[in-house]
């Protein structure tokens, strides 16, 4: 069986000085996940996705919506999203977010 083992997921992306850099840490027919890294201020604009998806913030301070509604994520926040639920991400200070897409097999 093939498996993913990643010591600290802290050291696996640099924080960018500017923008936002993506790593993808492993896709296959199941999930895609990939670790993001933004720099204070950046942010994705509003959309939503097809597939189920969690994110879990390892670090920093996020405006995140959720449909009609806006939390505030930091280190330690987790966050399940149904498919097609709008959502945006803001980051207010540097922020390294975890984003598992969780793919559904087609009945």
């Amino acid at each position: 069986m093939d498996y993913a083992f990643l010591t600290d997921l802290q050291t696996e992306l640099e924080l960018p000085a500017q923008g936002i850099l993506s790593r993808v840490i492993q896709k296959d027919e199941h999930v895609n996940i990939t670790l993001f890294g933004f720099s204070a201020g950046e942010s994705l604009s509003a959309h939503s996705a097809p597939t189920p998806a969690v994110l879990y913030f390892l670090q920093g301070e996020a405006e995140v919506q959720l449909g009609e509604s806006t939390v505030q994520a930091r280190q330690g926040s987790f966050v399940y999203m149904p498919p097609q639920l709008l959502h945006a991400i803001t980051a207010q200070s540097p922020t390294r977010m975890l984003l598992v897409q969780i793919k559904v097999a087609a009945n």
